[in-house]
């Protein structure tokens, strides 16, 4: 049977209050305090589509003996590069083999359901990895600023023990211009509210739920889960109620506290459902963007056995509230700011350098010695162990899901950093190998020898000269279920 295997999610730890905007532009616009409730999610200055996007991916693939991945997808409406596959960097942070088949879906809100549903019709691929990441800017002082959010969501779909399987695959295109953003514009240009709530969600979406649900021969009554990823208050009720779906079978999306992830926003929606459903139960996820797609899946007893994950659930509960509405501006680059004399040294990166060493850099790649066990990265000819020194005898060593602990730190505030201290320590990995590294998504207070760690693939240096985007991985605090596997009582 063809489904889905297993889901992942990832949303960034800063969660900037939606008070701190509007009390910033009350003197602008009173009429956005309509929007001033909860928070969005805001990327660090560290990330970015693709960095959410790994991230989301590692959570969907944790746990699994073995997740065969022959195809992979990634939809954004914001990838950093727009000649490079983006995708192939995400591959590479995720080691895949290098026969995998990767490609990048731009330019639509339903890039990562219509990904989906192409995985789940089936083809040559074994297994199929989805993954959608948005992080969008917005104008200053716009209702987009205020519902938007940034996030990412992963599914991996296949042949075996599915946990969901498809029962209905409804795909509608309507070229309705509801919003657009232009090649080269920075944001996005909307049309008027009410005109895209009645053409659009409630004329279109309906429709084909109810197709969906008579190709999958369920009736509305039968919905356990209606996922509609749009942020509008009481639209995903309304169109439950013009579907004939019991409005309390709406599940809760996101707005409040992730804000609308864009194209990211259906899949971040699905994990959060399958996170709390039951085997058996049956979900629909509903995405817009020129036209609609639906599908219908029934949750099986596989669901239970899945190894645990962080999921949407588990991203949410990490998050840590921001007032500032500056470091919002200055990390989304929409506000110029004095940077230093020390931030003016030269970012190149040769390029050559950077291929011949991407599984180090990209993948996180070191090597153990085949002599005498050592763990070292980077990989090298010779072993670190001054009793072993032996030559040639590295083999590939995986670090970025390895457990680490805090060695030594020390927060620099004479280092250029966009949100100082620069905090940075040597890092020792769990069976061996060490090296300095630069701490993330970490407070200064919060550093102490001996914190349990993870790695967490992020912007390394951003060229702006070049337009050229520079990843490495970074340290963060672990999450409370990789505290327990590091120490051992898991």
């Amino acid at each position: 049977m063809r489904g889905i295997l297993s889901f992942g999610a990832y949303v960034p730890r800063l969660r900037l209050r939606r008070e701190a905007i509007v009390r910033s532009h009350s003197w602008y616009d009173a009429s956005l305090s309509a929007h001033r409730g909860g928070e969005r999610a805001m990327c660090n200055f560290d990330e970015d589509a693709i960095t959410m996007a790994v991230e989301a991916a590692r959570d969907c693939l944790s746990g699994l003996d073995t997740a065969p991945v022959d195809d992979l997808l990634l939809a954004s409406t914001s990838l950093p590069y727009a000649s490079r596959l983006n995708s192939s960097i995400v591959a590479q942070a995720l080691n895949l083999a290098e026969n995998v088949g990767a490609i990048d879906i731009a330019s639509s809100q339903r890039g990562a359901t219509s990904a989906l549903i192409q995985a789940l019709r089936g083809g040559a691929a074994r297994g199929a990895l989805v993954v959608a990441s948005d992080r969008r800017k917005a104008k200053a002082a716009s209702a987009q600023e205020l519902l938007y959010g940034d996030a990412a969501g992963a599914v991996l779909v296949g042949d075996g023990p599915v946990i969901a399987e498809p029962l209905a695959l409804e795909s509608r295109t309507i070229d309705m211009a509801d919003h657009y953003r232009g090649a080269g514009a920075v944001t996005d240009t909307y049309w008027e509210e009410r005109w895209i709530r009645e053409e659009g969600h409630t004329a279109q979406i309906p429709q084909a739920i109810a197709a969906a649900l008579r190709q999958a021969e369920i009736p509305p009554g039968q919905v356990d889960a209606l996922c509609v990823a749009l942020p509008q208050k009481g639209v995903a009720q309304r169109i439950a109620k013009l579907a004939g779906i019991a409005p309390d079978r709406v599940r809760d999306t996101l707005a409040a506290t992730v804000g609308n992830a864009g194209c990211a926003h259906p899949l971040l929606m699905l994990a959060h459902a399958l996170g709390a459903a039951a085997p058996g139960q049956v979900l629909v996820l509903v995405a817009f963007g020129q036209g609609v797609d639906v599908l219908v899946l029934r949750t099986t007893p596989a669901l239970a056995a899945l190894p645990r994950r962080a999921g949407a659930e588990g991203w949410m509960a990490r998050g840590k509230a921001e007032d500032n509405y500056m470091k919002f501006l200055v990390f989304n680059d929409m506000l110029a700011l004095e940077r230093g004399m020390r931030a003016d040294n030269d970012k190149l990166t040769p390029l050559s350098v950077e291929y011949r060493n991407r599984k180090a850099v990209h993948g996180f790649v070191g090597g153990r010695c085949g002599a005498c066990g050592t763990a070292q990265w980077p990989r090298a000819d010779v072993c670190v162990n001054p009793a072993c020194g032996a030559v040639g005898a590295q083999e590939d060593l995986p670090f970025a899901d390895t457990p680490a602990r805090v060695m030594s730190y020390t927060a620099d505030r004479l280092a250029y950093s966009p949100s100082p201290p620069a905090c940075y320590g040597m890092v020792q990995f769990e069976g061996g190998g060490r090296l300095m590294m630069d701490f993330t998504d970490v407070d200064e207070d919060e550093l102490a020898v001996g914190l349990a760690l993870r790695m967490s693939f992020r912007i390394k240096a951003y060229d702006a000269a070049r337009g050229y985007t520079r990843y490495f991985w970074k340290a963060t605090a672990a999450h409370p279920m990789e505290n327990k596997h590091a120490d051992g009582n898991s």
